[in-house]
């Protein structure tokens, strides 16, 4: 053989070697990735407004309307849970009569959340009393329900009602909200409130209703309190607490975003931040936003006597198109900003002390994740950032169940001890 063919011989033994050689792995696609993790982990959003009307002819939770979290959006986004909120605003008035009228209200959305789930969408929604309610719940195949309370000002002076919104189905009260009341002090006050701190932190009131939020078992909230209202908490609770929807104030100096110093307190107490997509929370606004958001909402008469949620279908239609026409001039933050925040937590207290909110129908929304529909791009930007299945698992729920299942152990002592 001539030293010609022995070498294309050798060429060809070689290219049969290399083709018979093992195949590289096929890169799996980071998007479809992030589908499968979604679909098999259990979303849950802590933080969903409700009007009114909720659970009528005008706002049907079952029909795809205005608002941002309805059930046929859950679906399309694979949104599995929501906490609904009970929200009643902080009047000047705290008394008797003032007590009175905000539980009447606070009954009105109780009453509207279970109509949803028992009488409208029994087949495609149900109510969680339960941690382990949620896991039944959702390996049923059925979205979850609960419910939370947002400001304390609905137990007004009367303890029995931290026992009868637990019985219908509250599973954490925010124990202030814009406004001091008789539980502690805000995190933003009103014009009527004439100290930027009423108590000083949380009221000799409101340690006794913490006690008592313990002892049943209801998960005591720190959005909207003043720091040392939240550090109080922290030192008085003998649960973990949750921040039901916060963000970090080293990314966002806002004053219902957690510092540093709230954000280890949080962790040290096995606590949760549950992160929120509330666009003034996420980035802070340039002052000619803040001015035309401050225009549209005085156009709509929304403030310290009404709020968004108030807002009638029509009203609401007007709202969001204007605020749409401010959100082109000035873009809002999007979805790669929300996930900043999570960052910032996981890297300073833990991937097991962080998790997901939205604050929809009370404000929240961003770029990207700007209503139910759109819940897969939170898990699609967690995953870029390299987030595996189980951290997000975490993030979306877990953390959130754990909290939940401690208060849960800490209420059946206590009540085994006959205390509280």
């Amino acid at each position: 053989m001539t030293s010609g063919k022995i070498l294309w011989a050798a060429l060809a033994v070689c290219g049969l070697l290399c083709a018979c050689g093992p195949t590289p792995p096929v890169q799996e696609d980071p998007l479809e990735r992030a589908r499968a993790i979604h679909g098999r982990v259990l979303t849950l959003d802590t933080h969903v407004d409700i009007p009114f009307e909720f659970a009528s002819d005008s706002v049907d939770p079952g029909v795809r309307g205005p608002f941002r979290v309805d059930l046929p959006k859950m679906a399309e986004g694979g949104l599995d849970g929501v906490f609904w909120i009970v929200y009643v605003r902080q009047t000047k008035a705290r008394d008797d009569s003032a007590n009175a009228a905000a539980k009447r209200a606070a009954m009105v959305k109780f009453e509207a959340i279970h109509r949803a789930v028992e009488e409208m969408y029994p087949d495609r929604i149900e109510l969680a009393y339960s941690a382990a309610d949620v896991v039944r719940i959702h390996a049923a195949g059925k979205r979850v329900a609960v419910i939370g309370i947002e400001n304390g000002f609905v137990i007004g002076r009367d303890f029995s009602l931290v026992d009868r919104f637990h019985e219908l189905g509250a599973r954490y009260i925010t124990l202030a909200h814009g406004g001091h009341n008789d539980i502690c002090d805000s995190a933003t006050p009103r014009t009527w409130d004439e100290n930027a701190a009423e108590h000083g932190g949380v009221s000799p009131f409101g340690e006794q209703v913490i006690a008592r939020m313990n002892r049943v078992g209801i998960m005591v909230d720190v959005s909207h309190i003043s720091k040392q209202s939240m550090l109080d908490a922290v030192r008085l609770s003998r649960a973990p607490l949750i921040a039901s929807h916060s963000g970090a104030r080293a990314l966002a100096d806002h004053p219902r975003n957690l510092d540093d110093e709230q954000l280890l307190a949080l962790r040290d107490c096995g606590g949760v931040l549950q992160t929120v997509a509330f666009g003034g929370y996420v980035k802070v606004d340039p002052p000619e936003k803040s001015a035309a958001r401050r225009a549209l909402r005085e156009s709509h008469g929304i403030g310290a006597e009404r709020q968004l949620h108030s807002l009638n279908v029509m009203e609401r239609a007007d709202y969001d198109a204007r605020l749409a026409t401010i959100d082109r001039a000035w873009p809002p933050p999007n979805v790669s900003d929300l996930v900043d925040h999570i960052d910032y937590a996981v890297d300073l207290i833990g991937i097991d002390h962080v998790g997901i909110s939205s604050d929809f129908d009370g404000g929240g929304g961003v770029d990207g994740w700007a209503d139910a529909s759109e819940t897969l791009n939170v898990t699609i930007e967690l995953v870029r950032r390299g987030y595996d299945e189980e951290k997000i698992r975490k993030l979306w729920g877990g953390n959130l169940l754990r909290v939940w299942r401690e208060t849960e152990k800490v209420a059946a002592q206590l009540q085994a001890a006959g205390e509280g």
